[in-house]
């Protein structure tokens, strides 16, 4: 027929433009690797760090303000944070380590934040995370540090007391996804969950309602208990899409988290310290004097100068009983007047101060 003649030449047309346009992307992202390299040996000369999340930002935002459509702006983010992940990579081999073992969150959090080209090591506890990066053995390293509805994790916070050298350099908040994973697909004869004890606790509603004969079994992990669910008949995980994939689960039931807007915030560690991008934060940990009014007037040092807080939490020094610091976050830099004036002044009233670094503020547009 000649009308189906004409639309397959103009279909073959139109692929054979698509060719032409992916080989030449192929051509610019070696050319894009190319002038990478270059960058990296100007920085090692001047002893610059090859890895600047900052940058990085301001090209999303530029290439997302540049694009006018039809490709999703969001879309660009992602496609260029591996661009970069990998020109960074051929520039220098980027290490990363996280709490393992692989497809947990924070190894999810890691690829979202550096890209699939770093390359990820799994540790087995917060402190490792910390201990590693603190020796030189790795660049960087994503731990979690506070739940939307489970709130602070305590040994992270532990950790950064334990750990001199290790700072804040970046930060990333990631949905949390609670899925029901087994071999079969279907919750049919499932007489035994696995899953980390944050996990069960966010979907304790759904299990109560749904699953209640099941036996609930904790486990380090949310892929460990899909590592477990996948070798036992009559057994399930609590655990995210990337462990289904890794070990050959299927999602019985998607989405169980009691709360929707479960968000986890993780922050990148290492002993780097970040430029200022025009929207930053900055962390550090103080401890005050047992006297009436001395938080309040610690505090003063933010207020007088105008700065936001973003967050305080206490925690026991573990020195003696009774014995507090404080996190606290806060927006600005260290190399604004305003906010070097305002750790001067915490210096003179509090009994210690570790400043844990300024860094990128993550957006949804990051």
């Amino acid at each position: 027929m000649p009308g189906q003649r004409a639309q397959s030449d103009e279909l073959s047309s139109l692929r054979a433009r698509i060719d032409e346009i992916d080989a030449e992307i192929v051509r610019l992202l070696n050319e894009r690797a190319s002038v990478a390299l270059k960058i990296g040996e100007v920085k090692r000369k001047r002893g610059e760090p090859v890895y600047v999340p900052g940058r990085e930002r301001r090209i999303f935002e530029r290439l997302a303000s540049l694009s006018k459509g039809p490709f999703p702006k969001n879309a660009i983010t992602y496609v260029f944070r591996e661009i970069i992940s990998a020109c960074v990579a051929v520039q220098q081999e980027l290490s990363v380590a996280y709490l393992g073992p692989e497809a947990t969150f924070t190894h999810q959090a890691g690829v979202e934040y550096f890209g699939l080209s770093a390359r990820f090591v799994p540790v087995k506890f917060v402190e490792g995370i910390f201990e590693v990066v603190e020796r030189g053995h790795v660049d960087y390293g994503v731990v979690p540090f506070e739940n939307s509805i489970e709130g602070v994790v305590n040994r992270t916070l532990d950790a950064f007391l334990e750990f001199e050298e290790v700072g804040v350099c970046g930060e990333i908040y990631l949905r949390v996804s609670h899925h029901l994973l087994t071999k079969s697909g279907d919750t049919k004869g499932v007489e035994k969950i696995y899953s980390h004890p944050h996990a069960i606790a966010q979907c304790r509603k759904w299990l109560a309602s749904v699953m209640p004969e099941a036996k609930i079994v904790y486990v380090s992990s949310t892929a460990e208990a899909a590592r477990l669910a996948a070798d036992e008949d009559g057994a399930a995980a609590i655990a995210s899409d990337m462990a289904a994939t890794l070990y050959g689960l299927k999602v019985a039931v998607r989405n169980i988290e009691d709360q929707r807007d479960n968000y986890t915030r993780f922050l990148i560690v290492g002993k780097e310290s970040m430029r200022p991008t025009g929207s930053d934060k900055t962390s550090l940990i103080f401890s005050i004097s047992d006297e009436v009014g001395a938080l309040k007037n610690i505090l003063s040092c933010f207020s007088d100068r105008g700065i936001n807080l973003t967050k305080i939490e206490s925690r026991p020094s573990r020195k003696r009983p009774w014995d507090y610091v404080f996190y606290v976050d806060f927006s600005g830099h260290l190399e604004e007047e305003r906010v070097s004036e305002a750790i001067e002044c915490l210096k003179r009233m509090c009994v210690f101060v570790k400043v844990l670094g300024s860094y990128p503020a993550w957006t949804s547009e990051t």
